[in-house]
Parts: C-alpha cells; structure tokens; sequence
C-alpha cells in the first residue's frame, strides 16, 4: 500500500489516521505533540487524489500556533522519520510539495495497532495464510538474511523491515565505496541498476539513511 487511491481508499484515509493515532498516544507528550502535528496536516491539506502536502511554512506556523523555525524542525523530523517524502523541494516562490510514505508510517506504528483492536490487526496484516492440508507438504519461507552490524548494514536491515524486495531485487549487491562528509556513496551492479534506484528508491533509501545516521545528507549510487 503507497496511496489512499482506488477501490479501498477511504478505509485506508482512515486506517493512517488510525494507526497514528494509536502510536502518538502510546508515546511521552513531546512525541504525542509532533503526531497530531502531522494528523492536522493530513486532514486539512492533503490532496489524496494526487498524493500530495503542499502548504507553505507560515500556513503550517499558524495551523499549529508556533513559529516558522518549529515548523522547519518538525517537517524535517517528519523527512527523517520517513514519514513524509520529499517530493519537490521547495524555493522562493514556491513551496515544498511532499507525500505520505504509508508503508513506513504502517512499520512504524505496528506495535501499537493491537491497542485499537484485532480487526485492525487483521485488515492491515493482509491475508492469513490458510493451513496446509495434510497431504501436502508447506514451502519453508525464506530466512530473513543477516545484515552487517555498520551504517550500511543497518539501513539495509530497516530497508528490508518495511520492503522486503527492496534488498532482495536492487539492494542485495550494493557496496558502499566511500562515507564521509554527509553522504554514502554506493556501488552497484550495472546502471540499470542505478538509474532504477535513483529514480524510484533514493527518497526512501536516503530517508531511512537519515533515520540511522542524522549525519547523512545524501546518498550516491555509481556503476
């Protein structure tokens, strides 16, 4: 699920509410602030047709009752988090234009989906697998694969929590070659490779970055 688009929609509109809602009144003040922060947003200005937050900083200062520097603090949380992704940045004369990352928001809040009740644990689990029957015999899944203990290793293990495939299809080969002055430089096999993952997977892949190393400012993939 990465839009509130198409035949489930509306439920899904209100299972993000939900879902945030559970997790920021779990959390200390400090935190239960920042969600509703987020939760006012979606529900005032977010385009959900086309995916879309695009509200400038003073509009976002004065929803909120703070000052523009707050705002600029809190919406860069919300980019480290993963929450929020990037989508235009924004200039003078023009603001920054983001959209949800539902898959990270669901991740992230999973642990608290139980207080709500088990039916929302069971609609947004998906599926259960049905028992196999006796006379045949079940496919083993797949081990989670063990990552490194370093930067790299580490993103890569949140990379695979919220998207599996992510590592398994365009990540698994990836080695860093360089890491210094705010960015993590990555190596990949062919630029097939490279120009997929810089045009579908850098805004995630840099969010998570910025989750596990806050020193992180960018991430470069080369052939």
């Amino acid at each position: 699920m990465t839009k509130a688009v198409g035949q489930n929609a509306s439920a899904l509109k209100y299972d993000i509410l939900t879902v945030l809602t559970a997790y920021g009144l779990s959390q200390d003040k400090h935190v239960q602030k920042r969600v509703l922060r987020l939760i006012s947003l979606i529900t005032a200005r977010y385009n959900w047709q086309r995916d879309e937050l695009c509200v400038g900083q003073i509009e976002i200062a004065r929803m909120w009752c703070v000052d523009q520097r707050t705002v600029k603090r809190e919406m860069a949380k919300f980019r480290a988090l993963g929450w929020l992704v990037e989508k235009r940045a924004g200039v003078r004369g023009r603001v920054a234009v983001y959209g949800i990352d539902v898959a990270v928001i669901f991740a992230d809040t999973k642990p608290t989906w139980a207080n709500v009740g088990s039916d929302l644990v069971e609609r947004l689990s998906g599926p259960q697998e049905p028992k196999p029957v006796d006379n045949i015999v079940p496919f083993h899944k797949a081990e989670i694969p063990e990552f490194s203990t370093d930067v790299w290793g580490q993103i890569q293990a949140e990379l695979y929590r919220i998207a599996p495939s992510t590592i398994d299809n365009w990540l698994k080969d990836a080695k860093v070659v360089d890491m210094g002055q705010g960015a993590l430089t990555l190596i990949v096999p062919s630029k097939f490779y490279k120009d997929y993952i810089e045009t579908n997977l850098m805004t995630r892949i840099e969010g998570v970055a910025r989750r596990i190393d806050p020193s992180l400012a960018r991430v470069r993939i080369v052939v």
